[in-house]
């Protein structure tokens, strides 16, 4: 049976009441297992209380309310941060970083050059907040370009499991899209993207239909901004039959924003990849790397016509494939066109 709690745990910091239940454990001389189970706290919360408010060892001179003085003095905001109080550490800290060491490489090696010397011991989480924490100070902020990052602020990590919101409203996600478009027995499924130009500042738009890899470039010689993109889109599509618009696989990317007006305008569903997922429109993600032998990244696209556009697409659709058992893109398509027909 577990032994009754004479006070219940008030968070993560021991409270007055239950210092004072430790004193009373202590006076009758019980163990700090045996105390820590009555209140409910773990074992070494209890034998490190006792450790660090008592002047001799077990059997402790142990008092509540002096010990929560001593907590409550420890516990005072703001703090000086270690570099700021030991010149000495401070001063081998920052001649690690002129030598664009890492924090976790500073700390590791303090401990080997310094193995008996406990104030020549930091975490790399304190040389971070010395650069980059208003207030806690001990480094001069300019090491921080020495970093491999060489930012002079810090970026806040991303907490895992929550994804930002997208700034694309209303999107259906590819987990909803119909099965048939898995196997690629029934064409009409296409998938789109952009490839982008020096600075991202011109595109060109691709569009690969699933079943036979045949592929439309979209011109986009002003912008590719969401009314430029959904324009190009439509007007490629609506040049094909009804059998052959079925749906349209994007990434989130903003420039697809006007999503529900482009379903309007060709009737295909689209559908939007989960972020940081290029393997879910794996034949795009495959043809823009053929397009890159002929339009390499860091140039300016917007040089390249319409004509120019429908040679390079002409290219990739007349290149045999082995996943089409060698057949062109273009035959394949014309094939399906056929049998519409």
């Amino acid at each position: 049976m577990s032994p009754i709690r004479l006070v219940e745990p008030t968070g993560r910091y021991l409270s007055l009441a239950e210092r004072e239940e430790i004193a009373c454990g202590v006076a009758a001389g019980l163990s700090p297992a045996v105390i820590a189970a009555r209140l409910g706290r773990h074992r070494s919360t209890v034998g490190r209380e006792i450790a660090r408010n008592s002047v001799i060892r077990w059997p402790a001179s142990y008092r509540a309310v002096p010990a929560q003085a001593n907590a409550e003095k420890r516990a005072a905001r703001p703090k000086t941060g270690k570099l700021a109080n030991c010149a000495r550490l401070a001063e081998r800290v920052q001649t690690d970083l002129a030598q664009q060491w890492s924090p976790e490489q500073i700390q590791r090696r303090l401990l080997t050059d310094f193995p008996d010397d406990l104030e020549m011991r930091v975490s790399y989480e304190t040389i971070y907040q010395a650069l980059y924490v208003q207030g806690r100070g001990g480094l001069r902020r300019e090491l921080a370009t020495c970093l491999r990052t060489g930012r002079t602020l810090r970026k806040p990590r991303r907490h895992v499991g929550i994804r930002r919101q997208s700034r694309i409203v209303d999107m259906v996600m590819l987990s909803e899209r119909p099965a048939e478009v898995e196997d690629r027995a029934v064409p009409g499924h296409w998938e789109g993207d952009l490839i982008t130009g020096a600075a991202n500042k011109t595109a060109i738009g691709t569009l690969v239909e699933r079943s036979t890899r045949f592929t439309m470039l979209l011109h986009l010689p002003v912008d590719h901004g969401a009314v430029a993109v959904r324009e190009a889109i439509a007007a490629a599509i609506l040049t094909l039959p009804a059998a052959l618009r079925r749906t349209l696989t994007w990434d989130q990317g903003t420039e697809l924003a006007a999503h529900a007006q482009l379903r309007i305008d060709t009737d295909l569903d689209i559908y939007f990849c989960d972020p940081h997922s290029p393997w879910q429109r794996g034949s795009n993600e495959n043809t823009n790397g053929l397009l890159r032998q002929y339009f390499p990244k860091g140039t300016d696209l917007s040089v390249h016509s319409a004509a120019d556009l429908a040679a390079v697409a002409a290219r990739l659709n007349g290149r045999p494939r082995k996943t089409l058992n060698w057949a062109t893109p273009a035959e394949a398509l014309n094939a399906l066109l056929s049998q519409a027909a």
